[in-house]
């Protein structure tokens, strides 16, 4: 942004916080940004600025920040050139026959064929902008010169939130392009293979990187997800799948008549058991629905394999020009079965235990530890005895348990859709092994044992530090045991926003690293090693979410340190990462092909680059890191019990972000809480909980207890910092924190919740209309009675900030441009609030009053004042001037119409403005959440 074409008058109200050096905020004088949003204020008043004048600076800073996040993510994936990706991927296919022993076929099958990653693509909320602003970002993150100047919109918000539908088309587009870029690692692996081994390469089937989605299926939080709408979508990307087959069967030239004909057959049918499904429990239209499905398995196919041998006559017939595609689409179809993804569903430990509780007749609470030893023996002994129950629709649509539904959702995909590709079965907040034993009896209660991954999502702070007792306990079960080799696999999912919310970002992913390597030797200790073990992280793209925030790179490396790998590959244990591409943000790195096959590129060498054999003291020194880490967490769970900071984050900050996903922001156990005052960060999701931090000018989360643990060992600190890579990789995160925070916008916000502030400024105060607007503002944020709790609560970050501070010389600071769009919001926030002081007064109005009113307006639920408003002081209508046989009396157009244009009105675009400042700081921070 080019500051000289300011007006003179904003030249002079933000030079401050624009061209200033940072200075911490003096204990007397003048907080450079509280300082600007006053002046800027007061030009609105006085007429000097227009809000017309303000909403082109907005949008100016915005785009400014728009263009500095495309550049981030072009540097993200190592740019975006089609030509260097190829070059990429080339040399890694090149790399895979370096490295192995003897040079075979059959070992280079062995290499490319077993999964060694998966991107998962979630609906985690995070469409935080209009779909046309997503794509016009990853077009310009995309091009190899980017451009100078950001695409025109009016605004880069949603008009509304996403639906389902939405997010699932979104989520769709995301994975087309993913295996658009899978299929070009296979194709430079397969041609490198024909090079070397000409008349033996067509037997190499490579699938090292899978795409995977739980759009649809996901049901943790979430009510309006019927069992039907699952089906819908499963059978949809089956439907997906077989088009894409039969689409890259036509581009390559091959005549293969039977095999098309089973296509077309099978896609025919999936069309037509697509449209009988039924839109809720209706028992005929379910009936319907289940003849299409059930009666038609040999005509809408069961198995890849159904058409594996077709692929291979028509692959051994093909010309020799054909037979390179065909082989990376028969790749991408075995890889990925009956679907254009693989699929994960998802629920909560407690419906597990809801529902294993009701059939078993099992009393008491698995969380309690005196029961747990005794509730563990029964349901061993109940795993040794269960009968499967046959599963039909009519059974589906009469069970009234969420666990019940979804497992035997679950058989219906795997008896009707897809009898081949496994089901991974995520359990969230998973902090006892009785969790595990459960989900296997309901999945053996309903015959789906063998065909679902059942995996314990691992984010509350009990979980990370005794994960590995939870894993012991469910490891001691035989049926278990039995399980994990039967299948051959054994999953954990790690929750980075949760876990980083509560223990800080830096100490959850040390807990995860530390977690990871007490599985691999609890695995050793239980003789597992011939399980392949899967690892699925489901960070985010933001730095509050766990993905680091430089390099693609360096995220894979961040989640997957080499130290860990290197401890499975020594014991001979096979590693499966898996990695979330989250809503809006995350499919962003899938956003073009350009882009797609970049981050492709990416993972495929961080898949198969050796591993570095230097050492890193971080893991030489074990007691300082536990400490260190531990001081962070420390921080972070006093923060969090503050009540001041439940206090920061209810005040106005989920007032400030638009709703972005289809998924509630509140949990559904606390929606109450959320409309009233939040006493708890828990009563928010982890996503709105960070956003709101973000908003806010502070990212406490990755931050918080960060000082206090370098203060303890400063001149270690400073030692791993320059030496560590792992180490130093961890700091990135609170490198990108401080460049997107300033403790001064934070104390901007404290100042304008403290009626003091307002008290001093009404002492200040020469002109008397101003004055008794600063104390009735006074006294209505007393009965807000925020401001000691808040004023504690700073006093914990700034103090914890002057610590990090004096330990870190070189530490960064926040940008000018973050800084702007906060102290334009602080005084629009100001400009809402006086503005609200003018309001007539009003009889009261089904509970609606006068002291509700200003309490809803201080929490800037702006929207759902107007509409009462709209109603208290109706506009009227529009006079006619038509003839109404009379002498013509007085036409009233409206007698509330300066009310409407001299508040009402003029709120409304200011709230506007602040949710489109909310994107402007999204895009400088670059993700939501």
């Amino acid at each position: 942004m080019d500051f000289s074409t300011l007006s003179p008058t904003l030249q002079t109200i933000l030079a401050p916080i624009l061209l200033e050096t940072y200075a911490p905020p003096p204990t007397e004088g003048v907080n450079p940004v509280l300082s600007s949003a006053r002046q800027l204020g007061d030009a609105l008043e006085e007429e000097r600025l227009s809000l017309a004048d303000v909403t082109a600076l907005i949008r100016t800073l915005r785009d400014s920040a728009f263009l500095r996040r495309a550049r981030r993510l072009h540097r993200y994936v190592g740019g975006a050139d089609a030509d260097t990706t190829a070059k990429r991927l080339a040399a890694v296919s090149r790399r895979v026959i370096a490295s192995l022993p003897v040079p075979s076929p059959e070992a280079f099958q062995a290499a490319v064929s077993p999964v060694r990653f998966a991107a998962v693509f979630t609906a985690h909320p995070t469409f935080a902008v209009s779909n046309a602003v997503y794509t016009a970002l990853a077009e310009c993150a995309s091009h190899a010169v980017l451009p100078d100047t950001a695409p025109f919109f009016e605004t880069h918000r949603r008009e509304e939130h996403p639906t389902l539908e939405e997010e699932f088309t979104l989520a769709t587009q995301a994975i087309i392009r993913a295996r658009d870029a899978i299929d070009q690692l296979a194709e430079s692996l397969l041609d490198t293979a024909r090079q070397q081994w000409p008349e033996a390469w067509m037997s190499i089937t490579p699938r090292p990187v899978i795409a995977t989605s739980w759009v649809g299926y996901d049901t943790d939080g979430r009510t309006d997800i019927g069992w039907w709408d699952t089906l819908r979508l499963r059978l949809r990307m089956k439907l997906f799948q077989l088009e894409r087959l039969e689409a890259q069967i036509a581009a390559s030239g091959v005549s293969a008549p039977a095999l098309v004909e089973r296509l077309q057959n099978a896609i025919t049918c999936v069309q037509a058991q697509i449209t009988a499904t039924p839109t809720s429990a209706d028992a005929d239209s379910v009936a319907r629905f289940a003849d299409a499905l059930v009666n038609h398995h040999a005509t809408a196919l069961l198995s890849a394999d159904d058409l594996a041998d077709d692929l291979q006559a028509a692959l051994d017939a093909a010309p020799p020009e054909a037979r390179l595609p065909l082989a990376v689409a028969r790749a991408g179809f075995m890889a990925h079965g009956l679907a254009l993804a693989h699929t994960h569903v998802r629920l909560n430990a407690t419906q597990i235990h809801n529902f294993v509780r009701q059939k078993l007749a099992i009393p008491d609470d698995p969380g309690n530890p005196a029961h747990r030893r005794a509730q563990l023996n029964r349901l061993n002994d109940a795993l040794e005895s269960v009968t499967p129950v046959p599963v039909d629709f009519g059974a589906l649509m009469s069970d009234p348990s969420t666990a019940g539904r979804l497992m035997m959702t679950v058989a219906q995909i795997t008896k009707h859709i897809d009898a081949q590709t496994p089901v991974r079965f995520l359990i969230a907040e998973t902090e006892t092994g009785y969790t595990l034993l459960a989900a296997l009896w309901a999945a053996r209660y309903f015959g789906v044992a063998d065909k679902v991954e059942i995996s314990p999502l691992f984010e509350t702070e009990e979980a990370l530090a005794h994960g590995d007792r939870i894993v012991e306990e469910a490891l001691r079960s035989p049926t278990w045991r039995a399980y994990v080799q039967r299948t051959g696999r054994i999953s954990f999912q790690f929750g980075y926003s949760d876990s980083g919310r509560y223990v800080g970002q830096l100490a959850a992913t040390y807990l995860i690293e530390r977690l990871r390597l007490r599985i691999h030797d609890l695995l050793v200790r239980w003789n597992l090693q011939n399980v392949t073990v899967i690892f699925f992280d489901t960070h985010g793209e933001s730095i509050g979410r766990g993905a680091h925030p430089f390099r693609m790179a360096g995220r894979l490396s961040y989640l997957s340190p080499r130290h860990v790998r290197a401890e499975f590959a020594k014991t001979g244990i096979a590693c499966r990462e898996e990695t979330a591409f989250q809503g809006g943000d995350g499919y962003l790195l899938f956003g073009t092909p350009h882009l797609a096959g970049a981050t492709l590129a990416t993972i495929a060498e961080n898949l198969f680059n050796p591993l570095p054999q230097e050492g890193d003291p971080v893991y030489e020194q074990p007691v300082f890191s536990a400490d260190f880490f531990s001081s962070i967490s420390e921080g972070m769970q006093a923060l969090v019990e503050d009540p001041g900071y439940a206090a920061l984050l209810g005040a106005f900050g989920p007032a400030l972000i638009d709703r972005t996903g289809s998924r509630p922001p509140a949990r559904e156990s606390a929606e109450a809480a959320t409309r009233t005052r939040l006493t708890h960060p828990s009563q928010l999701r982890a996503i709105p909980n960070n956003a709101i931090l973000q908003q806010l000018g502070w990212c406490a989360n990755t931050l918080q207890g960060l000082g206090a643990a370098a203060r303890r060992h400063p001149e270690t600190f400073e030692i791993f910092n320059s030496s560590s890579p792992r180490f130093h990789r961890a700091l990135d995160f609170a490198r990108h924190a401080l460049a997107c925070s300033d403790d001064r916008v934070l104390q901007c916000v404290i100042n304008l919740l403290d009626p003091g502030y307002w008290l001093d400024r009404a002492t200040a105060e020469p002109t008397a209309p101003r004055r008794a607007v600063f104390l009735a503002l006074m006294h209505d944020l007393e009965k807000l009675n925020l401001s000691a709790d808040l004023r504690t609560m700073f006093r914990r970050i700034q103090a914890d900030h002057l610590a990090l501070r004096e330990a870190w010389e070189d530490v960064p600071h926040g940008s000018p441009h973050n800084r702007a769009l906060h102290a334009i919001r602080i005084a629009l926030i100001e400009r809402i609030w006086m503005l609200a002081c003018r309001i007539p007064f009003f009889m009261p109005r089904g509970g609606f009053n006068r002291d509700v009113m200003m309490q809803q307006i201080l929490c800037l639920e702006i929207p759902a004042v107007l509409q009462e408003m709209v109603h208290i002081f109706p506009s009227g209508t529009a006079a006619s001037n038509l003839d109404f046989y009379e002498p013509r009396g007085p036409r009233e157009e409206s007698i509330y119409g300066r009310e409407h244009r001299e508040i009402f009105i003029p709120m409304q675009q200011m709230f506007e403005l602040l949710r489109e400042i909310s994107v402007g700081i999204t895009h400088d921070i670059g993700a939501f959440g």
